[in-house]
């Protein structure tokens, strides 16, 4: 075989060839941006919608002339219509006159609110201070929002009450951050507060009665120097410790008010602002054994040793010259803002004093601490409690009680008509055995008539020392709070369950039953 020659293959470098890409350079010239994959995209705006537009309605046109639909006759069958009315005509009648005479839902008030099952404690305020000098609340009142409480300090017990100094402390019930033991605001009084009483329209205006018989207002708006008014240490001034204080509509200068003060000296008076911080008496009365008209029902002889001073006052809701006026001999009287008569003997205050009293109710068998109208009975039914424990409700037309009802062994300090419920009130009493034989500490009882007039509804337990409540006051606003004061120096809110706040079916009827049904 031949063999192949391998001269022809040899090794050798030969320089690179360079080959021009037509495609890049062709695609370069079409794109201005390298990284772009495509073409260029032309665009251009143009409206959505049509140039020319025109209403159309989408249902069909009626013919002109047609009668609309409701020119058109409706198609009744009288004749159906006739007989069926025929068939239901005595029934129907007969419904509408059963409900016509029903009472089921006579009072009967759709309430929105959360409804309350129990009774509970809301809150427990004091005053530090004022405890510590074993000092007692003596009066509490609401301001006209509803929001403010405030209370008195004093001492309704023994003790030098002239020289003792007291406090006026109100706290803000809807402030955030409440503190209990820190009043929003706390008044140093030198004389000992006995009562209190906010102004019907002003949140700000309070009054107080003094043991030493002056009347104060203070500003609570003012921090500084809160007294805006007082009465000074006058020959007008009380000679006693005032008990009560009460503002009234002044009716020849609205919208501005008077304030009237009662003590135990048997004087009423009717005190005006002056412009220069002093309160001015305008009016007054007294109360003088000889002048109270005399009833036959009563011992004639009582009136003898009777004693005049006045404890408490209240006015009727529905006549603004008749209130009641409670006095320590044991008597509730019926007085009139419009008696004429001189009181005897000549004072020696600046105004002529006049005698109110019109009628004498049978008495207590110690001295009257409350009397309370009624602010839904037109009769004018009002209640007194006093030292005996007891509560009488009367009525203004006859001199015996409608009823007389034994609440406690002890004291009985004040009494007071729900604003919302005809047929509930509220007591504060002392220590002592009720309804049971063990000593029970102060309670506040609520009394519901719809329920029972022998026994309390609910008890309140104010403290757990044996120490009695001075005061209460239900909140007209937001009517179901109640506030209380005690001899402990504590006041207590209390949140009241819906059966004392909601006004229940036939209630002013009951209300009404009860007082004629006494009266025959």
């Amino acid at each position: 075989p031949r063999t192949p020659n391998l001269a022809m293959f040899a090794d050798g470098a030969v320089p690179g060839t360079d080959v021009q890409s037509l495609w890049r350079s062709a695609r370069s010239a079409r794109c201005e941006a390298k990284s772009c994959q495509t073409g260029r995209i032309a665009t251009a705006e143009a409206a959505a919608q049509s140039r020319r537009g025109r209403d159309a309605a989408v249902q069909t046109e009626q013919g002109e002339g047609a009668p609309r639909d409701w020119q058109r006759e409706p198609r009744v069958d009288y004749t159906g219509l006739l007989a069926f009315l025929r068939r239901v005509e005595d029934t129907v009648i007969k419904e509408l006159d059963k409900n016509w005479k029903s009472h089921a839902f006579d009072g009967f008030e759709v309430n929105w609110t959360d409804q309350n099952e129990t009774v509970l404690c809301l809150h427990t305020l004091s005053y530090p201070e004022a405890q510590d000098q074993n000092l007692q609340v003596t009066s509490v009142s609401w301001n006209a929002t509803g929001s403010v409480l405030a209370c008195s300090y004093g001492r309704l017990d023994d003790g030098d009450w002239s020289t003792e100094k007291s406090y006026v402390c109100t706290w803000n019930l809807d402030r955030r951050g409440l503190n209990p033991q820190h009043p929003d605001l706390v008044v140093d009084v030198p004389s000992s507060v006995m009562c209190l009483a906010f102004h019907p329209s002003q949140p700000s205006l309070i009054a107080g009665g003094l043991f030493s018989g002056e009347l104060v207002v203070w500003d609570t708006s003012r921090t500084e120097d809160p007294v805006i008014w007082r009465t000074g240490m006058t020959d007008d001034t009380h000679t006693d410790p005032v008990y009560q204080v009460q503002w009234l509509p002044d009716s020849r200068h609205r919208p501005h008010w008077r304030l009237l003060s009662v003590s135990t000296d048997g004087k009423i008076l009717v005190w005006r602002e002056q412009q220069d911080g002093r309160l001015a008496l305008a009016d007054g009365f007294a109360i003088v054994a000889q002048q109270i008209p005399r009833s036959t029902r009563l011992r004639k002889s009582a009136w003898a040793d009777a004693a005049v001073g006045v404890t408490s006052l209240s006015f009727s809701p529905f006549d603004p010259h008749v209130f009641v006026v409670g006095v320590e001999g044991g008597y509730s009287l019926r007085c009139s803002t419009a008696a004429p008569a001189p009181a005897l003997p000549p004072t020696g205050s600046s105004v002529p004093l006049r005698a109110p009293a019109e009628l004498a109710f049978s008495p207590h068998a110690g001295p009257v601490y409350s009397v309370s109208c009624s602010p839904f009975h037109r009769q004018n039914l009002f209640l007194s409690c006093g030292t005996d424990g007891q509560v009488h409700l009367h009525s203004m037309l006859q001199t015996q009680p409608l009823f007389a009802l034994q609440l406690s062994q002890k004291y009985l300090f004040c009494v007071r008509w729900s604003p919302v419920r005809p047929l509930v009130f509220a007591a504060a009493s002392g220590e002592g055995k009720l309804h049971s034989m063990s000593v029970s500490p102060g309670e506040v009882l609520l009394l519901d008539l719809a329920r029972s007039a022998r026994k309390p509804a609910a008890s309140l337990k104010q403290a757990l020392s044996h120490c009695p409540v001075y005061c209460l006051e239900f909140n007209s606003k937001q009517t179901q709070l109640l506030a209380a004061g005690d001899a402990a120096g504590t006041v207590k809110v209390w949140q009241l369950s819906s059966d004392f706040t909601e006004q229940g079916p036939r209630e002013m009827n009951h209300l009404e039953q009860l007082a004629s049904e006494s009266t025959d």
